[in-house]
């Protein structure tokens, strides 16, 4: 990430960021194709400055987001209206739509979901139930990687930020590791750290609320489609998958990265002794608990013994964890915890994705990826097997899954509305907002893989090796679903 010094030091501006401002203009300068409005030119000149500023991480993904806000305000404002060519936008109409993404739905249920995830590292809930699920397993080491990926579905479940159930699981793995006697470096350190990284991802896919970028998509839902779909339905979908490919995780790690030894003595003491050193279980954490069951019992059970939404019940739970003796966290404690960046990054995201949509750009777009691939031809199973592998090979450029989400979400909704015969548009968003989460490969592809390399207990050649095969595997298998379960759910 630059720092300040790096922007004021001479021959130092960011190389992403002039190639970025070069391409916009570039293709401001083109014609305006047939077809496209004047404004949804602009907006598609603004998705490629996007789209390279965040590849080549140039500046920070809150200071792209501000320029974002900023060329959509004015290029879009400028522009000739829709409605009467004659006049322009307007720049008050424009920056109305630049802070669409801020009144959406999604963007709140985010930030409450930071909030919680803030509320379970302050109260140190997230580690009491980390330790107390690898407390149930045994001490082979073929145990200890089950624990781990049990650890890494319930925490799934009340921790909704990747990032912070990673930050929450290093150092309990790092205790076994040493519990274990073996370096640091070794295949048993590298393919526990990895499983941790990459099993996140895979849970990612099978939980709505445990990724931003899976409430992005349903913020796009709800925008671009009038539909969204609820906890319990995004699990039923999802979760076969994310079972089978947490076995298949584990089974790949220690076939290509064998273990020194076969088992850890005092292995279930080390974790008992960890948990000890916490202490009783505070009044606080029973608190948070018991509010985060009742929240859980909400989300399933959504459309089905209520009509509250995932956003709504989110938002009470958060209030009950602020009010004064009931609650777990004051305002003050919450606000030193929560990354408002990403707050301000999904909100920008959304506002894109809804000027594409507004400009007709999106709707051009996909009108010009069907005419000329021939998706119009093929089987909905086909067609989500071409927009998967797309999405798999461009997010290897992506550091983050909800700006690859901004940017190519609207997109392929567009695409799909282009797209002619009976197939169920809400359903393939959904499965192709699976997708989105594949950050095996490259440690750089998501932000806890990151978390995890920062241990030093693997490389990235370790990390692409297992990553490659886990990949290949969960997309062939996602291809299988969509020709036979999600084909029978009514998914496409």
């Amino acid at each position: 990430m630059p720092t300040k010094e790096s922007f004021l030091a001479p021959g130092k501006f960011p190389l992403g960021l002039i190639i970025g401002v070069l391409a916009l203009i570039g293709i401001l300068l083109l014609p305006t194709p047939e077809g496209l409005p004047v404004a949804g030119h602009r907006v598609l000149a603004i998705l490629v400055f996007a789209i390279i500023v965040w590849v080549s991480e140039a500046v920070s993904y809150e200071t792209s987001s501000i320029i974002i806000l900023g060329l959509i305000v004015f290029l879009v404002g400028l522009s000739p209206s829709m409605d009467n060519h004659a006049k322009d936008w307007g720049t008050s109409a424009s920056m109305n739509l630049a802070l669409t993404g801020f009144g959406n739905s999604a963007l709140a249920l985010v930030t409450a979901a930071l909030f919680l995830a803030a509320c379970m590292t302050f109260t140190g809930l997230d580690k009491r139930i980390a330790l107390s699920t690898l407390n149930l397993v045994g001490t082979s080491t073929k145990s200890i990687f089950v624990g781990t990926i049990l650890v890494i579905i319930v925490l799934s479940l009340v921790v909704p930020s990747a990032t912070a159930r990673g930050a929450a699981m290093l150092p309990i793995i790092m205790g076994i590791i040493a519990a274990f006697g073996v370096d640091k470096r070794s295949n048993l350190a590298a393919g526990l750290m990895i499983v941790v990284a990459e099993g996140i991802s895979v849970w990612n896919i099978g939980i709505q609320t445990a990724a931003a970028q899976n409430l992005l998509t349903v913020g796009f839902m709800e925008k671009m489609l009038g539909e969204r779909v609820a906890w319990v339905d995004w699990l039923i979908a999802a979760l076969p998958w994310s079972l089978i490919m947490s076995v298949v995780l584990v089974v790949v790690v220690l076939k290509l990265l064998p273990v020194e030894v076969n088992g850890l003595q005092g292995g279930r003491e080390t974790v008992r002794k960890q948990k000890e050193e916490l202490g009783p279980m505070s009044s606080a954490q029973k608190r948070l608990l018991l509010v985060t069951l009742i929240l859980i019992g909400f989300w399933a059970t959504e459309g089905k013994l209520h009509k509250f939404n995932t956003t709504a019940t989110t938002t009470v739970a958060l209030a009950m964890l602020l009010l004064p003796k009931i609650g777990v966290i004051n305002w003050k404690d919450i606000q030193a915890r929560v990354p408002w960046g990403t707050v301000i990054v999904f909100g920008v995201g959304i506002s894109l994705g809804t000027a594409l949509l507004q400009t007709k750009a999106g709707e051009w777009l996909g009108t010009q990826i069907v005419a000329n691939t021939g998706l119009d031809t093929f089987s909905p199973t086909m067609i989500f097997a071409v927009l998967a592998a797309f999405l798999i090979v461009i997010h290897l450029g992506f550091a983050s899954a909800t700006a690859l989400s901004s940017s190519m979400i609207p997109i392929m909704i567009a695409l799909l509305q282009n797209l002619p015969g009976d197939i169920n548009r809400l359903g393939m968003t959904m499965i192709l907002g699976f997708v989105v989460s594949y950050g095996f490969i490259l440690p750089i592809n998501a932000p806890q893989n990151m978390v995890c390399l920062g241990t030093e207990t693997f490389n990235a050649k370790q990390f692409a090796k297992v990553g490659i095969v886990v990949t290949v595997i969960g997309y062939l298998l996602m291809v299988l679903f969509a020709a036979t379960y999600w084909k029978w759910l009514g998914l496409l």
